[in-house]
């Protein structure tokens, strides 16, 4: 709290009023002296008689004379009041920069006329003091109110000070105020709409929130969580909050699947593949992540069809008549998520696309650069089945150079039951050429996913240390044989 002892015997207001005073006093006592000598006064004075003007211009010089000293004075004087309150005020500063609450009580002794300096305490008090009683922050808030009732910023922070205190009446005018000071201020207007949702007024809080999300200024995140707070309906955030133009409602709808919001998610999926607003597939692909993690294996079937429907460029190639498996053939750039191939990075080994060949295909490489006994399975693709259905996996495998006794091979599982191998490959090691693998396969009656993956079990030799390279290619799961 701002001490009540000494203080400077004058404001910076003060020295404005003095600073003033003084220099009008001057140009007064100037123009005195110069209508004493102008040739106004020279001829009256010829009308004269030479003795009386003899006897009038004795006193006159005498006079003209005091005035240029009085004058002299006077500017003195205002230099003087003008170097003392900048030093006063470059002092205040000084001890401002400090940015610690003792100096900052100092700066408001030098300079008591400055909003700043009680605001600042203020602050600094409310965040960072051990003393919970808002009495000294509010009372500091209102100083800086007074000195400055046109300032946006101060009503904001006296109504957080209000609010703190348990004023919430004095706290909604004190942003209101704010609000009305600086309209479009994302701070204010994010002060307003917090205190909106604490006091129970949740509908005055949404059109707050567009106009912060308009500005700019304040995290998407924050903004779309406090609009969840004040709303559970999806279709009232996007109508009331979303501005109309991209990405906020691609920016909304990724905030609910990362927050696994899939209910309200589901219906701004709707919408935004009703709005035809581009979007970026990764969104989609998020989506059907978390649907199939959930698990809700009919939603993520119907979200992926719908990523096809609306990318058909980037996701109908992917797919070939009858292959369950989504670019088998590694033509495409993985989506790293989905219904397609997922990489996961592992210390060991690193994954990488060849090239395409003339047929379109390309291959997929997993180098392992013999620092660790990997337990490897970071290569994957969650494929969608039929209960008690056969199906036969082919996929074809290249090796270089792969030591230790356990090398990398292709398996196939329930993903509801990890440590049940349907099916695994032949343990390749060494160098091979080009080896395809044809693996047969039943499920269960309650399998409706698997996974086919890379697998590198780790060695249990002292010698573990997998080394070389490892290529596949033409990979496709196809039901009936």
């Amino acid at each position: 709290m701002l001490a009540v002892g000494w203080n400077p015997p004058l404001s910076a207001s003060s020295a404005n009023s003095v600073f003033f005073f003084a220099l009008a006093l001057c140009f007064d006592l100037h123009a005195g002296s110069e209508m004493r000598s102008s040739p106004a006064t020279d001829s009256v004075a010829e009308v004269h008689s030479d003795s009386a003007e003899h006897e009038t211009r004795a006193p006159a010089a005498v006079e003209n004379s005091r005035l240029l000293i009085a004058g002299r004075i006077a500017a003195v004087a205002v230099l003087g009041f003008s170097v003392y309150f900048a030093v006063r005020e470059s002092i205040a500063g000084w001890y401002f920069e400090k940015n610690v609450p003792q100096d900052i009580e100092t700066a408001a002794k030098w300079d008591p006329g400055n909003p700043q300096f009680p605001d600042a305490l203020a602050n600094l008090m409310r965040f960072y003091s051990e003393n919970p009683n808002p009495a000294p922050i509010v009372r500091l808030c209102e100083t800086a109110v007074r000195l400055s009732p046109n300032d946006a910023h101060y009503w904001a922070d006296l109504g957080s000070a209000y609010d703190w205190a348990g004023r919430p009446n004095d706290a909604l005018h004190a942003f209101e105020r704010a609000r009305d000071l600086f309209p479009n201020s994302p701070d204010i207007n994010w002060s307003l709409a917090n205190f909106y949702v604490r006091v129970g007024r949740l509908p005055d809080s949404l059109p707050l929130l567009q106009k912060i999300l308009i500005a700019g200024g304040i995290d998407q995140t924050q903004v779309f969580s406090l609009a969840t707070r004040a709303t559970n309906d999806p279709d009232a955030v996007v109508n009331e909050v979303l501005p109309t133009r991209p990405p906020f409602l691609e920016n909304y709808f990724t905030f609910l699947v990362i927050a696994n919001n899939l209910e309200q998610a589901q219906t701004v999926w709707t919408r935004l593949l009703e709005s035809k607003q581009p979007f970026d597939v990764a969104h989609g692909v998020l989506y059907v992540n978390a649907l199939i993690q959930r698990p809700d294996l009919d939603a993520a079937a119907d979200a992926w069809s719908q990523l096809i429907a609306r990318f058909p460029a980037t996701m109908n190639p992917r797919f070939a008549p009858d292959n369950l498996v989504t670019n088998g053939d590694f033509a495409l750039p993985i989506l790293n998520g989905g219904f397609d191939w997922r990489v996961f990075a592992v210390e060991g080994a690193t994954v990488s696309i060849a090239p395409a060949n003339q047929n379109g295909g390309g291959a997929l490489q997993i180098e392992f650069d013999g620092s660790h006994n990997v337990d490897y399975g970071h290569v994957l693709q969650f494929i969608q089945v039929r209960p008690k259905t056969r199906y036969q996996f082919s996929g074809e495998i290249r090796t270089r150079g792969v030591t230790t006794d356990s090398g990398p091979r292709f398996q196939l599982y329930d993903i509801h039951d990890m440590a049940h191998v349907f099916v695994s490959g032949e343990n390749r090691i060494g160098t091979s050429d080009w080896w395809t693998e044809k693996l047969d396969l039943q499920t269960g009656p309650e399998t409706r996913l698997i996974i086919l993956r890379v697998a590198r079990p780790a060695s249990s030799k002292f010698d573990n240390q997998i080394a070389g390279d490892v290529w596949i290619r033409h990979i496709s799961l196809v039901e009936g044989h």
